[in-house]
């Protein structure tokens, strides 16, 4: 591992120690080990992910020493603390070495038990472990759900330093990156701080060496009270606001600055440097000297296309850095962007096809992609009548695509077409499609909103263009179904009318007058026989 790669790991350490902005109460760092106390009421599952956002889980007791370890961790607070063993989801055995229960590291590998008396072995019994003092620290059944007064993480590490030796006028004290030190720490894992004092000369433990600051600016500034830069062509320095200067002992300090200060006629932006047998400004890591030699200007990395190099990654350019982010439709998984299936969040209405970084909406049969919202179908029929889609409970209630208009009929509601032209809706030219309809201009003028047209002074305009349905239609519920327009006028109509009247009147007079006189008819010929009768008149037949 290479000194710029193993630094970068360090800060990652650093950050790891601030996740969430919780500080432990307490710490204690032995071999390769360090176990720290935070007291936060919290229920077994939120202190196990906490210890796990801090980039270790919670304390294992496996055996007396971390025992000890614990008890002098816990020797000055009272109530319940989780440690990190729980019960799967089987029953308790009394018979094994852990009862049943097993260690948040997913194993049952202990040299050390202490169970407190009563032991609980029915499958109804808690399933989470803490200890308290109250308890001489056994090994306590504790419902998962109840809250503790705290809890213990373990972080391992490899590589610790050693404390640094302090001479007789001197002392050392120290700052781990899971937030606690002291001036007694037996191992430091790397990422922790020595500062000797009175001098205040810093050190950073890496691979099992002190390293002096200034170190990387990356990392907590380098180690300087105010900022640090890079110089190209030597290793990282500090520097300090204007009136003073770097302590020349510890390189990392500020004191006041020294009379007739040759960097003062810089007027330098940032800091002010010694090169060769002269002076020169210089801007901090992410920004470059602009063309004045004293102010500095915000450095884009991102033009550098050897940043963020890894796959589906995106550079971001930030103020005096940058940071490496996945592309749209990736997500960071384990370190990598991978591919985010959309599909499974239902941003499509009907079918969704998934592809890398993005996703495609389809629609069913019978429908198209709206144009105007790509997630959302809408009805097609693309002829100049098909049927309208109804409920089936209610056979009534259609819809039609835009562009058409419902008509009833004896078995079934049929879409028809809609003529947008004969509502004369374009200023000039008209040329109707199904569902739609294109509106167009004589030529010198052009068209405009898609349906008017205004002079132009280009006469070769034409301004010919597709044009979307107008109006948007919308269903109209039985009884009063939205039917074809009719082209009769309203005087055509009240003619119409009037004749029907007219007709109807004088068929009921014919017919009247028809039945009038068949009834006199009838009359007259029932007299004549009847007067027949009365003179015994007779036809008579001639039989030879």
């Amino acid at each position: 591992m290479n000194n710029a790669t193993g630094l970068f790991v360090v800060l990652s350490a650093f950050l790891v120690g601030k996740v969430g902005g919780m500080t432990p109460n307490s710490g204690y760092c032995i071999g390769n080990e360090c176990f720290t106390v935070f007291r936060n009421s919290d229920d077994f599952p939120s202190a196990y992910a906490l210890c796990k956002q801090k980039g270790g889980h919670l304390m294992t007791v496996r055996s007396s020493v971390s025992h000890d370890t614990l008890s002098i961790l816990l020797g000055n607070f009272t109530g319940k603390f989780w440690i990190g063993l729980n019960l799967p989801n089987d029953c308790p055995d009394a018979s094994a070495g852990l009862k049943g229960y097993e260690w948040v590291t997913k194993d049952r590998r202990s040299d050390f038990t202490n169970w407190l008396p009563g032991f609980d072995s029915s499958c109804s019994a808690h399933r989470c472990v803490s200890v308290s003092k109250e308890n001489d620290f056994k090994w306590t059944q504790t419902s998962c759900q109840e809250h503790a007064a705290g809890f213990l993480c373990e972080n391992n590490f490899t590589e610790p330093c050693k404390g640094l030796t302090a001479a007789t006028d001197e002392s050392v004290s120290y700052i781990t990156p899971y937030g606690f030190g002291g001036d007694d720490v037996l191992s430091l894992p790397p990422g922790s701080i020595a500062t000797r004092k009175p001098s205040e000369n810093k050190y950073l433990c890496f691979a099992k060496k002190w390293l002096q600051a200034p170190w990387s600016c990356e990392i907590l500034k380098g180690g300087c009270e105010h900022k640090c830069t890079v110089d190209p062509k030597k290793d990282p320095s500090c520097y300090c606001p204007p009136g003073q200067t770097v302590n020349p002992v510890n390189k990392v300090t500020c004191e006041a600055k020294i009379t007739n200060d040759p960097c003062a006629p810089l007027g330098c932006q940032d800091t002010c440097y010694k090169k060769g047998d002269s002076y020169a400004c210089t801007c901090p890591q992410g920004f470059q000297l602009d063309a004045d030699g004293r102010s500095c200007a915000d450095f884009n990395e991102c033009e550098d296309e050897r940043q963020c190099p890894e796959k589906n990654f995106m550079c971001v350019n930030t103020v005096g850095s940058f940071k490496c982010v996945c592309k749209a439709g990736f997500k960071m998984t384990g370190g990598q962007c991978v591919d985010m299936d959309e599909c499974t969040l239902g941003l499509c209405e009907h079918e969704c096809i998934n592809t890398p970084g993005s996703y495609t909406c389809t629609c069913y049969e019978g429908y198209i992609v709206d144009r105007q919202s790509p997630d959302k179908c809408e009805l097609h029929c693309g002829m100049e009548e098909c049927p309208a889609v109804c409920d089936p409970n209610i056979k009534y209630q259609c819809v039609c695509p835009r562009g058409y208009v419902a008509e009833e009929r004896e078995s079934e509601t049929v879409c028809i077409d809609i003529d947008e032209c004969e509502s004369s809706f374009c200023d000039h030219y008209c040329k109707n499609f199904f569902g739609s309809y294109l509106c167009s201009c004589r030529r010198g003028y052009k068209l405009v909103d898609e349906v008017k047209c205004v002079k132009s002074e280009n006469e070769d305009d034409s301004g010919m263009t597709v044009t979307p349905n107008i109006p948007t239609l919308s269903f109209v519920p039985y009884p009063g179904p939205t039917r074809r327009p009719s082209a009769v006028t309203a005087g055509g109509l009240v003619g119409i009318i009037v004749c029907t009247v007219f007709f109807i009147v004088l068929l009921v007079f014919g017919v009247h007058l028809l039945l009038s006189r068949r009834g006199k008819m009838e009359s007259a010929s029932a007299l004549k026989a009847a007067e027949g009768e009365a003179h015994g008149l007779q036809q008579v037949t001639d039989d030879c």
